[in-house]
């Protein structure tokens, strides 16, 4: 049962991603991406969905500010939402 649910999450996690890419591109800077930094400020990087260059089967991938491509596993991802709406589009359960 453990594995459905993950398996879940991380599709939930990339269709939410596609849906704001592909469908919402207009606003795409609106939203906003939480995940598990080790080495941030309390363990938690916050990323605009502009700076996404990819999406792919487990993980996604974004430009940092020095220029890098980095990868982040959907099961590090903590929270998706839509900053000027206040809208939660996915939350990471304890």
């Amino acid at each position: 049962m453990r594995y459905r649910s993950v398996k879940w999450m991380k599709s939930h996690i990339r269709s939410t991603l596609n849906q704001i890419i592909w469908y919402d591109s207009s606003n795409i800077a609106d939203y906003e991406i939480f995940f598990l930094h080790r080495g941030a400020p309390c363990d938690v990087r916050r990323i605009s969905a502009s700076e996404i260059t990819g999406v792919f089967r487990g993980c996604f991938s974004f430009k940092d500010s020095d220029g890098t491509e980095k990868t982040i596993p959907y099961h590090r991802v903590l929270l998706i939402k839509n900053r000027v709406k206040g809208e939660v589009l996915f939350e990471k359960r304890p």
